[in-house]
């Protein structure tokens, strides 16, 4: 596999991490908080395809058609409370709880990775050495979820308010695109 095709698989399997991060960072994500899951997000995109080429392909087979369901599903209910803490009078603050918990990080860091697992299991049949396209898939979704924060961060302060409203829209959105 060539570097520009392993490139090119590093971006789409990045963009649903950078599109979900863009809208995160608008609920006012602190610096510290932008690494940790940007590392997370990273070491997931480099762990999912590994694993997904030593599960085989019957696991494949079964994770993969479950896989974007449920990251589309974990996408719309994330969206949905943002959006409700919003609005609401009662503020629970459900967002700051899944931003500055070690689970919350870790099932954030997953849910956008899930795509890579079926990558994994996709290039297991084709015998491809795995160990560099996991690394450069690793590395690139780690640096689209560290702009896609960073960007949501300068958009969430220019906004105010209305961020977290907005951030949840946007996770909705991408809930209900993966699930068509």
């Amino acid at each position: 596999m060539g570097l520009y095709t392993i490139l090119a698989l590093a971006f789409g399997l990045s963009a649903d991490a950078f599109s979900f991060s863009l809208g995160l960072g608008m609920t006012g994500v602190t610096r510290r908080q932008v690494v940790l899951i940007s590392l997370t997000v990273l070491v997931f995109h480099i762990v999912m395809p590994l694993a997904g080429y030593f599960a085989g392909g019957v696991i494949g087979t079964f994770l993969g058609r479950y896989a974007g369901i449920t990251g589309a599903v974990i996408l719309l209910l994330l969206g949905f409370r943002m959006i409700w803490e919003s609005v609401s009078r009662h503020k629970e603050n459900f967002t700051g709880y899944v931003l500055t918990s070690a689970y919350g990080i870790i099932i954030l860091g997953a849910t956008v990775s899930l795509d890579a697992l079926t990558v994994g299991f996709t290039l297991a049949t084709q015998k491809v050495a795995l160990v560099f396209p996991a690394a450069v898939i690793g590395l690139v979704a780690g640096a689209m979820t560290f702009m896609g924060l960073g960007f949501g961060r300068k958009v969430g302060d220019w906004l105010g308010g209305r961020a977290v409203l907005l951030g949840g829209l946007a996770l909705m959105y991408i809930g209900i695109k993966l699930l068509l």
